[in-house]
């Protein structure tokens, strides 16, 4: 990392999207759609000296310019976003993800991180959820993990290289690692031969090799070879019910039983990480991917033996219930506050608010004392788990059916209670797995970059010639004219070129991509001689991928992994 970056500062290259911090919880949101061809499990296949100053060196002006790197603003008459892990997604305003589904600004998060990544302090990965935990673990050098993997039907190329990094970055910092295969969901979901999958598993595998994936320190595997994770999957099966995945993922009676059998998979992926222990787990992602998280994360909650909330009375209350009750025993100035007085307060104060939820419920309850507790709940657990989490709390306790009361614990050492009981009788106590988001990146040629077109992206495979072919070839954000470009300067949040300097060329180097910026706006950077740069630094990086892979195919071989596999279909 630049020491001349401050870990909170934004670089010029991007907005500051922040959010409200809410989170989206449940199934009922549209976020499906009929599947399609282009992107892949780990959402990367939507990409994801001086400047000549003379006016011979122009040419950006026949090119159209790219999307904004930003925010994109909106698409014209879209009120909805639509994420679908299977389809050719793309993302016109990363605000709706914050306001839609809950996704909160990495913004907001960013000041907690050790050594962030450069990918994290440009702005390249935007969003996350519950990534406190993560940043909280490495600070205090406490365990946790990083997963994330491929959907084997392509090249690897250059977005695929983002999420790579963010493994590696997360394993340097002391996380463990697991690098997966999804080569049952390439051919349920997608359709390709066994054949096929096996030669992109092992071009996959070379180039996380080669990027700093050290195999003796973290896991490799394909989902078709990996028992536990079956086994995982059967068990997490039981949790889900084809309603949820209609309303998640689109799917219909056309849907065939291989493909939704492999989303439970991938939610087994998800939650691998915690099957020996319980620990905090980040999964890189795109956003498209974002339906697997809020199922997968709700998947965990599911299998918990025991849940853990604040409770004021013997009645149950949902969580807006209970900030209302909270509002009137802050409120009222008596050290014997009942319900009947809270229900009194909330009719004079919030009446709208209350409405015929709680009061009722408050009116029922009478002249029963309001005292804040925490809440054990009965979810999963067996008759001995239940009364072995009775027997282990401390302290003032209330039994009830189904749940218990203790009046002397926080929330925090009430959940860390239930899971080492859960621990104890058989149980997972999964934690919620935490996710980060990257932008995708914009396609050389504009629009989305896809596999599926190969002038858009720049493959790891590529021939550097042909790698410098395609960024001299590439759209820029330039102006109508060199003399334009120098009196109002380029606009580089919407070159797809500049996007090259900021996720990959630039590499650490923070004073490096501020500068190609602040000259390109500023009207001294003309596209010609910028894309002559960056050409000439992508030929560099592909040669030298190219030869670290060589240099790893020994290493792969030695590894215990299965690059051909026994299925064939």
């Amino acid at each position: 990392m630049n020491d001349d970056h401050d870990e909170g500062e934004s670089l010029p290259s991007r907005e500051n999207v922040l959010s409200d911090g809410s989170e989206w919880s449940g199934s009922d949101h549209e976020v499906g759609r009929t599947p399609s061809d282009e992107s892949e499990w780990s959402g990367s296949d939507h990409e994801v000296g001086r400047t000549p100053s003379d006016e011979s060196e122009w040419s950006g002006s026949d090119h159209e310019t790219g999307r904004a790197m930003a925010d994109g603003g909106s698409a014209a008459g879209a009120d909805d976003v639509t994420l679908d892990p299977w389809g050719s997604a793309s993302v016109d305003d990363y605000r709706k993800l914050f306001e839609q589904f809950g996704i909160e600004a990495f913004d907001d998060v960013l000041p907690q991180v050790p050594n962030p990544h450069y990918l994290m302090r440009r702005g390249v990965v935007f969003g996350h959820r519950d990534y406190g935990p993560i940043a909280d673990a490495m600070a205090n050098d406490d365990p946790f993990a990083v997963l994330s993997g491929w959907m084997p039907t392509g090249d690897p190329h250059i977005g695929h290289k983002l999420m790579i990094e963010e493994i590696v970055y997360h394993q340097q910092q002391g996380g463990d690692a697991y690098a997966l295969v999804a080569d049952l969901e390439a051919n349920s979901a997608r359709g390709l031969s066994w054949a096929e999958i096996d030669r992109h598993t092992e071009e996959y595998l070379l180039s996380l090799l080669a990027l700093g994936f050290d195999p003796e320190e973290g896991e490799i595997y394909r989902q078709s070879g990996n028992e536990r994770l079956q086994n995982l999957a059967f068990e997490l099966g039981a949790e889900a019910n084809f309603s949820e995945m209609q309303a998640l993922y689109g799917f219909d009676g056309e849907t065939n039983i291989s493909h939704m059998q492999s989303v439970v998979t991938q939610m087994a992926d998800i939650l691998y990480p915690q099957l020996d222990e319980p620990k905090p787990t980040v999964i890189p992602v795109g956003p498209d991917q974002d339906p697997h998280m809020r199922f997968a994360r709700d998947l965990a909650d599911r299998t918990r033996y025991f849940g853990v909330t604040e409770a004021y009375a013997s009645f149950e209350a949902d969580p807006a219930e209970r900030v209302l009750i909270r509002a009137a025993y802050d409120a009222i100035d008596d050290d014997d506050i009942r319900c009947e007085d809270a229900a009194d307060y909330l009719r004079e104060h919030h009446a709208d608010e209350a409405g015929t939820s709680v009061l009722p419920k408050l009116d029922n309850a009478g002249k029963e004392p309001i005292r804040p507790r925490v809440r054990f709940l009965d979810r999963n657990a067996t008759d001995e788990a239940f009364e072995a989490l009775i027997d282990a709390i401390d302290g003032e306790k209330r039994v009830f059916e189904g749940h218990v009361d203790t009046f002397d614990l926080d929330a925090d050492a009430a959940e860390e209670l239930a899971r080492e009981v859960e621990l104890g009788h058989g149980g997972y106590g999964f934690i919620a797995p935490s996710s980060i988001y990257n932008r995708f990146m914009t396609g050389l040629t504009g629009g989305k970059m896809s596999s599926s077109i190969p002038a858009s992206h720049i493959s790891l495979l590529d021939d550097p010639e042909d790698g410098y072919d395609k960024v001299k070839s590439a759209t820029t954000g330039g102006r109508t004219s060199a003399k334009e470009q120098r009196e109002l300067g380029g606009k580089a949040d919407e070159c797809p070129v500049y996007e090259l300097y900021t996720y990959l060329l630039a590499g650490e180097d923070d004073e490096f991509a501020t500068e190609v910026y602040e000259e390109c706006v500023g009207g001294e950077r003309l596209c010609g001689g910028c894309k002559e740069q960056a050409a000439e630094l992508m030929a560099e990086f592909l040669e030298d991928h190219q030869e670290k892979r060589e240099e790893m195919r020994p290493v792969l071989e030695e590894l215990d992994i299965d690059i051909e596999s026994p299925w064939r279909r």
